[in-house]
């Protein structure tokens, strides 16, 4: 299936003539995914250095983990609408400065608040807003599948050596200099990017007149922010917990009504219901919310483990996750090759498989032998599952709809992804410190291997071929 290439629709302005998209633009684009997933998983080596210099506690430090994952999905679905007014790239370079703005600031943060109005927020919000553009200039640029299997490939093999690397590389960097050179790396990057990112010309032209549901925004946000707030609850009282995922669910379907209201009246909404509609898009945004959980799930509890259980430091235990890495970035790397000869139902089905069985011989062999490298067959099989299906579910969602929807599903789709990732960090994490010894890593790590069960069971829902449109 191909994007549409004529005029958008009414309100939707024309495509203007656009280039062949050259290997430069993708650059930026798959770095920009990078930078951010390598901000959503390199904290976790640092959890012993940051929790020491700033006077707090391993559960302080996955509360600012797990608030920047909640900023990227509470803000995610506006920051999609906000690039038809705005424009994609000017959204995509807004993002990037507010961005770099957050790392310098953690850099430099003497406390935990500091960090968390710098890591967990300023960067949280400039993530909301660049990463929407990534996704949708690959949409309108790639519009041949293969074309765009490809390209997604590359983006997403970017975002998964960002999220498996980066205890690796935030473990040099805080071994050899310190955490907060980690965060003075992210600017640096950030800044490269700007600098890439000019030779982007936006294929559709802004439209500032073009009304923004404001209500809508901040009902899906408060509604996101209470459902991860009860979850992280759970280890400090049942009753807040369930009292906060009612309120958030409650919300939630007021944003519902909100928006059904607003099409009835004939006013845009900040997501279309439409976008509800298609059974496979909608497989495909579980599919996607399940694999950003488990893997971030994973990172948080082995990075977790090793550290405070096994005493390991920030290097030690970055080198370990290389075996995650390596089958990460090669099975998203042969995304194009993969799309040519199985449908993404297969795919996605042999991803969770693959990825299930990794989780279980991590957890039996971690459990039965002292050393590090037990870990590394269970990694590897990990990285290889995720892999294999990220790009096929990523390319489900995002050709379901035409060009004049890309902002939409955009926001939705990195929403529901990075919605996944919040939660696999609370999930993880509140099994795990309610007691930090060998039962509570398997029991989380058996928490995620069911996970990935319920993600097979969705895959074998998807249809077997999709029927081009």
């Amino acid at each position: 299936m191909t994007a549409p290439t004529g005029p958008t629709g009414p309100g939707t302005g024309t495509r203007g003539p656009a280039p062949s998209p050259p290997r430069q633009v993708l650059v930026p684009l798959a770095l920009a995914q990078f930078i951010c997933s390598f901000a959503g998983s390199n904290m976790n080596v640092m959890i012993n250095d940051i929790s020491a210099d700033l006077d707090t506690t391993v559960q302080g430090v996955q509360l600012a983990i797990t608030i920047f994952l909640l900023v990227m999905a509470a803000l995610m679905i506006p920051g999609g609408k906000l690039t038809d007014r705005i424009g994609r790239k000017r959204c995509l370079v807004t993002g990037l400065a507010v961005y770099g703005v957050g790392a310098l600031l953690s850099a430099a943060a003497p406390g935990l608040g500091v960090l968390i109005l710098g890591n967990s927020i300023l960067e949280g919000v400039g993530t909301a807003l660049l990463i929407p553009p990534v996704y949708i200039l690959t949409t309108l640029f790639f519009t041949d599948i293969t074309a765009r299997a490809r390209a997604f490939g590359v983006i997403m093999a970017m975002g998964g050596v960002g999220a498996a690397a980066g205890p690796l590389i935030g473990g040099l960097i805080t071994t050899g200099l310190s955490w907060r050179a980690a965060f003075v790396f992210q600017a640096l990057v950030v800044a490269v990017i700007v600098v890439l990112s000019r030779r982007i010309a936006d294929p559709l032209p802004p439209e500032p007149t073009r009304p923004f549901d404001t209500g809508g925004a901040v009902l899906s946000a408060v509604g996101l922010v209470l459902v991860v707030t009860g979850i992280l609850a759970a280890d400090d009282n049942g009753w807040l917990m369930a009292g906060l995922l009612l309120l958030g669910a409650l919300v939630l379907a007021g944003f519902f009504r909100w928006i059904r209201a607003r099409e009835r009246a004939g006013r845009e909404p900040l997501l279309s219901t439409g976008l509800f509609r298609d059974r496979t898009s909608n497989l495909g945004l579980l599919t996607q919310n399940l694999q950003w959980l488990i893997l971030m799930g994973v990172s948080f509890v082995v990075a977790a483990y090793l550290q405070v259980v096994r005493g390991y430091d920030a290097v030690r235990t970055g080198v370990i996750f290389t075996a995650a890495t390596a089958g990460l970035l090669a099975a998203s790397l042969a995304a194009e090759r993969f799309a040519k000869r199985r449908t993404p139902r297969t795919l996605v089905m042999t991803g969770f498989a693959v990825t299930v069985a990794g989780i279980g011989t991590l957890l039996a062999m971690a459990g039965g032998s002292p050393s590090a490298w037990a870990t590394t067959p269970g990694l590897l099989m990990i990285g290889l599952g995720l892999g294999v299906m990220l790009t096929p579910s990523v390319n489900v969602v995002q050709s379901s709809f035409p060009e004049d929807q890309q902002g939409e599903i955009s926001g939705l789709s990195r929403s529901v992804s990075n919605l996944g990732s919040s939660l696999g960090t609370a999930v993880a994490g509140t099994v795990l410190v309610a007691d930090l010894a060998f039962g509570s890593y398997a029991a989380a790590l058996i928490v995620l291997a069911a996970v990935g069960c319920a993600g097979f069971v969705a895959a074998t829902l998807l249809p077997r071929q999709r029927a081009p449109r």
